[in-house]
């Protein structure tokens, strides 16, 4: 049990008192008009001091994480309460209606030291410590985009998870987008591709060129529930929404063209997936992951056999499944006119570097034709705006259907 103890400026010695299970003050204060007259003249036996308690619900160094921290006052109003931790961070709250009692907006993370000082009407103060005990296991996140990015107008926020979230929706409640333009958007849930947990935030729309995101993941102190445990810090990152800019691929006509500010740039011939089969492209709206330039493409890593093993220049990644839009000069002579790539969006090495240096991460790839094997799984990139807005936003842990992860 821990001891608060209150300073005052009492006209009688502090008294202590002690209630089961939480941390207590005990204090005497002055009451006014001491020694004062009855109305028949006589002196009145008015006691001048007066025993106030107050009691923390979380005590000892293996408290309870994953609570608010409550401060109550028996008698008398709180005027302040203010609960810092080891690090120097600060768990702000707000004072009931009554003045009773005080609850913090946030819950005490797990392995971590709280100190305590509560102020009331009467002048006096109190002060209590405590400690939560540490987490048997510690979930952590990765985040996309990262900080101080600039992107294009389909990047989604996205952010996958260590362990299992099985409490989304309390894990989602943490979560908050803020834009400088106010853009519509919501959480949806699903297995990610490396069948870890993972919550996406895309907004209604594409997103308004030099819009300003800001995400705040105020993880600490949640409990991702069964095999998943504690999340132990905060995250934060932002990015700007940068050009306008959207490429299109007809597998039918073979051509890509690209667009900025809804005028087209350049219409390039290409070769997509040879139809009928696993070598076949993804058909769908997807979004350039990533520009990783020249790279190794070997076609056992994606399920194809001993079909290629090369390097591969201005390579710019559409999905986790291995599709790329990048240079393949050895398909000349079908660009234009037939596909027959092992998937993958092949142009011209002087095409595909105007590609590459033209495009940014987040750009939207909006590819259609039969020749497709199917569209793009949701969890296979980023293929959310496959995903009509109403049903993306089903996919939210606070829509009622708890996240229910979905390919």
């Amino acid at each position: 049990m821990s001891r608060i103890y209150r300073t005052t400026s009492p006209r009688r010695p502090v008294r202590l008192a002690a209630i089961a299970g939480t941390a207590v003050l005990a204090a005497a204060l002055s009451a006014c008009g001491g020694g004062g007259s009855s109305s028949d003249g006589s002196k009145s036996d008015l006691k001048a001091d007066k025993k106030t308690e107050i009691s923390v619900n979380l005590t000892g160094k293996q408290a309870k994480a994953g609570e608010p921290v409550k401060v109550t006052l028996a008698d008398g109003r709180l005027q302040t309460v203010t609960v810092t931790d080891s690090k120097g961070g600060r768990l702000d709250g707000k004072v009931s209606v009554d003045g009773k009692t005080w609850t913090s907006d946030r819950s005490a993370a797990p392995g971590t030291s709280y100190s305590v000082e509560a102020k009331d009407d009467k002048g006096g103060s109190a002060k209590a410590d405590f400690a939560t005990a540490a987490p048997d296991k510690v979930n952590k996140v990765s985040m996309v985009p990262g900080k101080d990015t600039t992107v294009g107008v389909g990047q989604p926020v996205s952010i996958v998870f260590d362990h299992p979230v099985k409490n989304r929706a309390e894990v989602e409640k943490h979560l908050k987008v803020t834009t400088s333009d106010n853009t519509e958007g919501s959480w949806g849930w699903m297995e990610d591709y490396s069948g870890k947990d993972r919550v996406d935030w895309r907004p209604k729309d594409y997103w308004k060129p030099g819009t300003k995101v800001t995400l705040e993941a105020d993880l600490n102190g949640v409990d991702s529930g069964t095999a998943g445990g504690w999340f132990v810090k905060d995250y934060k990152t932002n990015f700007t929404i940068g050009r306008n800019q959207l490429a299109k691929a007809d597998l039918e006509s073979h051509r890509l063209k690209l667009y900025r500010d809804g005028q087209l740039v350049k219409d390039i011939p290409m070769s997509a997936g040879t139809p009928g089969g696993d070598k076949a492209s993804w058909k769908g709206k997807t979004v350039l992951m990533a520009k990783e330039g020249t790279i190794n493409m070997n076609s056992e890593t994606v399920g194809l056999g001993s079909s290629y093993n090369k390097m591969v220049d201005y390579s710019m990644r559409l999905t986790w499944s291995g599709m790329y839009a990048h240079a393949a000069p050895w398909n000349n002579a079908y660009f234009g006119s037939a596909n027959k790539s092992s998937g993958c969006i092949g142009m011209s090495d002087a095409d595909a570097k105007f590609v590459y240096d033209w495009v940014q991460v987040g750009d939207p790839f909006e590819i259609t034709g039969d020749d497709a094997k199917g569209t793009q799984a949701l969890n296979n990139g980023y293929g959310e705006w496959n995903l009509t807005y109403d049903a993306w936003k089903a996919k939210s842990a606070l829509a009622g259907n708890n996240g229910t992860p979905s390919n």
